[in-house]
């Protein structure tokens, strides 16, 4: 079933130079939606979109990329907030430094861009905000707490924000992926100096998250499912998708003692 007319409009999204960005700009492209693809740096390749370049956590740089798109299509029907990167390391080897650029990319870029083309969808009357969480923003783990936390609080600010647009018929929605292969494991930080007493857990951690990401789906799934939502074929608030979502709904069925204890064997870190 093809995209109705209403369904085709102007569609901006942000970490667009790889992963699921550059995939979902190339496959509404197709559908024949326009598209803007922006990033920090220009992808090798766009397949029928524009490239802007794009710094979220610079409100100047979010602000020249929100006007260029509503001066060249007159509207933005949708924006999905896929710009982030991942922290690693203790918490106590993360720096206050990095935790808060963890958060000023991960959290107030989107808020930046989000505050960016509201008055437009305003002015419309509709538009549809689409964010790219975690299945770590749900599932809070060790070693990644910095991230965890970032997409934690952007799960929050998104269930908010759709509470305050529902009313004026602007969609809000977070999608949290599990393990696919992005490309997103090539671009982790890492604290310079790690503290001896983590060594031993922190090292079976990122050998069970090598593991893991090297039997890593492709990203289709994930794709479609963030077309539908650009397109309203899928709707409501959170969507959790990956083979390792179970994760998700066992994590609120059981005590929190029990889900410590299993969580700790699967990652090997005790």
């Amino acid at each position: 079933m093809a995209p109705d007319r209403q369904a085709r409009g102007t569609v901006l999204i942000t970490g667009a130079s790889m992963g699921f960005g550059r995939l979902l700009a190339d496959d509404l492209a197709r559908r024949g939606h326009t598209v803007f693809g922006a990033s920090r740096s220009a992808p090798e390749r766009t397949a029928g979109w524009s490239y802007l370049p794009l710094d979220v956590r610079d409100p100047a740089s979010v602000r020249a990329c929100v006007a260029q798109v509503a001066g060249a299509t007159g509207r933005i029907d949708a924006v999905v907030n896929n710009a982030g990167y991942v922290q690693e390391g203790a918490l106590e080897e993360v720096t206050a430094d990095g935790l808060r650029a963890q958060f000023e990319t991960n959290l107030f870029g989107v808020a930046r861009v989000v505050d960016a083309v509201l008055p437009h969808m305003r002015t419309q009357g509709a538009g549809r905000i689409v964010n790219v969480s975690s299945l770590a923003g749900l599932i809070p783990l060790p070693f990644l707490g910095a991230y965890c936390a970032s997409k934690h609080a952007l799960d929050s600010y998104s269930e908010s924000l759709c509470h305050e647009l529902l009313p004026l018929n602007i969609a809000v929605s977070i999608v949290a992926p599990g393990h696919f292969d992005t490309g997103i494991a090539d671009r982790k930080a890492r604290p310079g100096a790690g503290i001896p007493s983590y060594d031993a857990a922190r090292a079976r951690m990122y050998d069970t998250i090598a593991r893991d990401e090297a039997h890593a789906g492709p990203p289709d799934p994930v794709v479609r499912l963030l077309a539908d939502l650009v397109e309203g074929r899928r709707r409501g608030l959170r969507h959790v998708i990956g083979p390792d979502a179970m994760m998700y709904r066992v994590r609120r069925l059981l005590p929190d003692g029990l889900w410590a204890r299993g969580l700790r064997l699967a990652l090997r870190i005790d």
